[in-house]
């Protein structure tokens, strides 16, 4: 099973910053999560949370600063900023390390809350511009977007995060619209629609799994990765036969 960083080592880092994800390529884990806003001035920044005060203590919201705004917050307010100054990663800046790794990304679009015009595309032409684009898997709770971006590229493989959606027979309209992964919390997930996606071809990535003693599940439901904020505890947890 393979196992991806949630926000890089975010269990001990803080979430979605250059120092969580240089901190999670040390584990050897197999990729990382994150997730990508456009600025004001349409710049890709990494943050999860539309509003900023979580991570950074500031006020407002994302699309509400410009690049050079966003870059100048610290967002180590998860980890009391006890890591000194760890600043808002531009997407740009993120693609500059991980293409000199061998680690597979996984990117999660913020279009569930807010509206970004183009996001999709700035999205692809950077990861196509870095040469990254066969270690991409691309994701959204907005499924307008996933399907926008499958358009776009269908070449990388995109990922539906659900926690809240329900349908009969689920497996098999992700495989008419496209999707060659199914994203669900680990709550969410059922036996029926784990078998059903496994017979359809249609990938599990199951988030966010911090206790190895649920890896057994996952193993049942033949989930193809694990996305934990502990990457180190879970491939050890692996390595052991978990």
């Amino acid at each position: 099973m393979k196992v991806y960083a949630h926000r890089g080592a975010s269990g001990d880092f803080p979430e979605n910053t250059m120092l969580a994800f240089e901190e999670a390529a040390k584990t050897g884990c197999y990729g990382i999560e994150l997730d990508v806003h456009l600025s004001k001035d349409g710049k890709l920044v990494i943050i999860h949370d539309e509003e900023l005060k979580r991570t950074t203590g500031q006020p407002g919201i994302v699309p509400n600063y410009t690049l050079e705004e966003l870059t100048s917050f610290n967002a180590g307010k998860t980890k009391a900023d006890s890591f000194g100054f760890t600043p808002i990663p531009s997407f740009e800046e993120y693609c500059e390390f991980v293409k000199k790794t061998n680690l597979v990304t996984n990117i999660e679009m913020k279009t569930g809350g807010i509206f970004y015009p183009g996001l999709e595309e700035k999205v692809i032409e950077t990861v196509r511009r870095h040469g990254i684009e066969d270690r991409v898997v691309l994701s959204s709770f907005n499924p307008f977007s996933c399907m926008h971006a499958i358009r776009l590229a269908p070449e990388i493989p995109c990922g539906f995060l659900n926690d809240t959606f329900r349908i009969f027979n689920f497996a098999a309209m992700l495989k008419v619209c496209g999707f060659r992964y199914y994203h669900p919390g680990f709550e969410f997930l059922t036996d029926a629609v784990a078998e059903d996606c496994g017979k359809r071809g249609i990938g599990l990535n199951i988030w966010t799994v911090n206790e190895t003693s649920a890896l057994q599940k996952l193993k049942e439901w033949k989930a193809e990765s694990v996305i934990t904020n502990y990457p180190a505890l879970m491939l050890k947890a692996l390595m052991e036969g978990a």
